[in-house]
């Protein structure tokens, strides 16, 4: 089987890219980069520069390449940037456009395509999980906007197709709370977390697993996938993310709990509710993801903690 990845520079990028090649399959990984840093040594690795709102160079490469899936995980993950004016096109070119243009070359190759979404095509509201298969489609930032469109021209384009969505990365090749978290700890007598965005954290590592177990299947459809929680119900908040990375990571810093009103620093909306329902994939036999915490653990020791 070959696999194409796009956004290999990107934490979840880079781990199905290690993961693929792991499985003994050949992989062609792609992103803006000319080259990338750190890439595994493998003689299945292919890397090709790519800028996915390029529509003739995505159909160019993807049709020479000639994958028999593609995981696309490119995307403008920026929140708070997303809502400045200056960077509305961009967004779009990229989460949608770039999305169209790759589902429509994963169509005209016959590839199985992983897109890879969030929580935030949902209102965040009330406390119940999100199903997979819920209709009620609220974005409340152009970030959430731009990751549904896409969604919307995936399940248009294409039947072989799995639509994941995670909430809360964290992983080794890249920034992200948890590392946001021990820097800005040091030297502080407490950090102020919202105690009210409520979900669980997803690590890469374990979502690039299931990411290529599921593309090894012709299981198509919409999943939710996140790290477990503790107990069935036991979501937890931004700061109990937080204080459980400092207990790891043996950092004595306290957590200031405050209200997402009381933060105030986001540019784009957050939504209170990022809780997801994940029972689909045991359903449809999928290994569902460690829980949260052991997951936290294993990444602060690969990180150095």
């Amino acid at each position: 089987m070959k696999v194409f990845v796009t956004g290999v520079k990107g934490q979840l990028g880079y781990d199905v890219m290690d993961q693929v090649l792991q499985r003994g399959y050949s992989c062609v990984g792609s992103d803006l980069a000319s080259d990338i840093d750190n890439a595994p040594e493998n003689a299945r690795l292919t890397y090709v520069p790519l800028d996915i709102s390029d529509a003739e160079k995505v159909h160019e490469t993807i049709e020479r390449e000639h994958p028999d899936v593609i995981v696309h995980c490119a995307a403008w993950t920026a929140v708070d940037a997303a809502e400045k004016a200056e960077n509305m096109d961009k967004v779009y070119a990229v989460n949608v456009e770039g999305t169209r243009y790759v589902a429509e070359a994963a169509k005209t190759v016959d590839a199985k395509l992983v897109f890879i979404s969030t929580d935030y095509v949902f209102d965040g509201e009330g406390t119940s999980p999100w199903d997979p298969d819920e209709e009620d489609y609220a974005p409340l930032n152009r970030y959430g906007a731009s990751k549904r469109e896409g969604e919307r021209i995936v399940e248009q384009t294409l039947e072989k197709y799995f639509l994941v969505r995670a909430a809360w990365l964290f992983g080794k090749n890249g920034n992200n709370f948890v590392r946001t978290m021990l820097r800005i700890a040091q030297g502080r007598e407490f950090v102020t977390v919202v105690d009210d965005q409520i979900g669980t954290p997803t690590y890469t590592k374990d979502l690039a697993r299931l990411l290529v177990d599921m593309i090894e299947t012709d299981k198509y459809g919409r999943y939710h996938a996140t790290n477990s929680e503790e107990y069935p119900g036991a979501f937890i908040s931004w700061a109990d993310f937080t204080e459980e990375t400092y207990r790891i990571a043996h950092v004595t810093t306290a957590v200031r709990r405050v209200t997402t009103e009381e933060y105030g620093l986001n540019l784009a909306k957050r939504p209170f509710n990022s809780r997801l329902d994940k029972s689909k994939l045991e359903r449809a036999g999928f290994k569902p993801l460690p829980d949260w915490k052991d997951a936290l653990r294993r990444y602060l020791k690969e990180i150095g903690y």
